[in-house]
């Protein structure tokens, strides 16, 4: 390509910061130790497999949905008298495809709609059910058959947990208390009466509660200091009910607002058991942010480099966590991330509808990556979206369904749900212009329950294979496998007249050197899964 006379690969490899090594200390917050070490000539990647990290949360894979476009209507929900196979009104191929890649969490109803939602309209017969109009995402009516029961039953199918998201910006208290109340309560109480006369008989045991979101935003518009007030008025009746433990999650920061942090965790720290993060990977501007499917080689790279940036955030973030909370008792909650383009052509603007490339799979890999480095803090991710909205890991169109490259990533790091996080050093080139250049290769490795390791490898260059040595130190390695999710063009993706386009196949170029080395060449602009015995 032209641009390759841009895009000058440089040997310079990155010093990759640990998220899960940090010494304790009374204020200030510890420098990890680096986990890589210049490399000038070649690529490798050590992990250390007696240095344990920490558990990889299996909640850093959920996901979010939330009452927008044809997210919920069409995508997850097309009622129990469709011709679309279904069990009470729940598309039975999407349940199917989120249970393949068990999905541990979903994230719901918002976003911005949690904060102009009423509960209390989508609970009871449906044809009684009070509709409002969605005025933030394209005006459409939201006619509230899908609301509670409806989403409960989607967790229980998909065999996820529920992370409710309350209603800050214009609901009150009372509603907060009572919802949560009529999910998890089991006292003889006119709410959980009326959850009963509704067909519902034991609660639900709800554990994941987000208190607002956005509440700089579209939540609000308020200071951080307005909504800690907030936040402490609203969590003192955010009660646990019959003996439930609830996960009070705060809203915290817009992308890099680092005195959002400080504020929050300063005043209401005590009172929080998660702080949220929203980031989103642009890569053009919120005005124009560039098509998800027509894009050149500068505008992957701008993809890949703003993908990167998560690292800073989760580290700066962490870092003011850590003088405020130096046991990392509250976790951070990274609840929207994802690519963010302009709708496709031809599709309702407010619906967010957005094609999904391998360019989507290459920063969900990386994301993935990068979140579980910071597992020490990183408790949940939800990658925004799961349907048919943003980068989505399925898409729909009438009684058609298709799996997305963002959802192969997910089902192939499923493997790293609740394993033991492995030191990893990546001594790597450098991708990109002098003054902006990335690494090259992304890794993460863990060990799971029954001692098998795994190493999640992307190689971020669009153009050139990459050579990879990987030393596995204090280990003695049997047998090694691999699958490779990966394709010719850069905005290769899948449609509905040919859903398998773009789909994880064996990787066969990979071998065992010796019996702690294992050697491959990772295609061009590839996500890879290594399986060590």
């Amino acid at each position: 390509m032209q641009l390759r006379t841009v895009l000058i690969l440089s040997l310079v490899s990155l010093h990759l910061i640990s998220g899960c090594a940090s010494t304790p200390a009374p204020v200030v917050a510890p420098v990890a130790a680096p986990e890589s070490q210049p490399s000038k000539t070649s690529t490798s990647i050590t992990v250390h497999t007696d240095r344990p990290k920490g558990q990889i949360s299996r909640h850093i894979h959920g996901q979010f949905s939330e009452m927008l476009g044809r997210g919920i209507h069409q995508g997850i929900w097309v009622g129990p008298d469709s011709p679309i196979p279904n069990t009470r009104g729940l598309r039975n191929d999407v349940v199917a495809a989120l249970r393949r890649a068990k999905v541990p969490v979903i994230r719901w109803p918002g976003g911005c709609f949690a904060d102009y939602y009423h509960w209390k309209d989508g609970v009871g017969q449906r044809d009684q059910r009070r509709p409002q109009v969605n005025a933030l995402w394209g005006g459409a009516t939201e006619d509230n058959q899908f609301g509670t029961h409806e989403f409960m039953d989607l967790c229980q199918q998909v065999g996820c947990e529920p992370y409710i998201c309350a209603n800050v910006g214009s609901g009150s208290v009372q509603e907060m208390n009572e919802w949560i109340a009529y999910l998890n309560s089991d006292d003889d109480i006119p709410i959980v009466q009326m959850r009963r006369a509704n067909g519902r008989q034991d609660s639900w045991h709800v554990r994941f509660f987000g208190i607002g979101n956005e509440s700089w935003g579209c939540g609000g518009n308020m200071s951080p200091d307005f909504y800690a007030d907030q936040y402490l008025q609203y969590m003192t009746y955010a009660w646990a009910y019959s003996g439930n433990f609830l996960y009070r999650i705060a809203c915290g920061p817009n992308v890099s607002d680092y005195n959002w942090t400080e504020t929050l965790m300063r005043r209401a720290r005590w009172a929080m058991d998660g702080l949220s993060l929203h980031y989103y990977t642009v890569p053009g501007t919120w005005q124009d942010k560039g098509s998800a499917i027509s894009f050149d080689e500068h505008e992957w790279f701008v993809t890949m480099q703003k993908a990167f940036f998560m690292d800073e955030l989760l580290r700066k973030h962490g870092e003011i966590m850590y003088r405020y909370d130096p046991d990392k008792r509250v976790g951070l909650i990274v609840d929207e991330w994802g690519t963010w383009f302009n709708a496709e052509p031809g599709s309702r603007p407010g619906f967010l509808y957005q094609q999904n490339t391998l360019r989507d799979a290459l920063v969900a890999g990386l994301t993935l990556n990068i979140l579980q480095r910071h597992c020490d803090r990183v408790k949940m991710a939800n990658i925004a979206q799961t349907v048919n909205v943003l980068q989505a890991m399925i898409l729909t169109d009438n009684e058609k369904m298709l799996l997305t490259p963002t959802y192969h990533v997910f089902d192939m790091y499923k493997v790293h749900q609740d394993a033991t996080r492995l030191a990893t050093d990546v001594n790597c080139p450098r991708y990109g212009p002098p003054d902006g250049a990335i690494p090259s290769v992304s890794a993460s490795a863990s060990r799971d329950a029954s001692g098998r390791l795994h190493i999640s490898l992307c190689n971020l260059d669009p153009d050139s294979p990459m050579p990879v040595t990987v030393h596995l130190n204090a280990a003695q390695a049997k047998a090694v496998s691999a699958t490779v999710l990966t394709a010719e063009a850069m905005n290769a993706h899948n449609t509905f007249e040919n859903p398998d386009a773009i789909k994880p196949t064996e990787l066969k170029d990979v071998r065992l050197a010796d019996t702690s080395s294992v050697e491959l060449t990772l295609p061009s602009k590839s996500v890879v899964m290594l399986e060590i015995e």
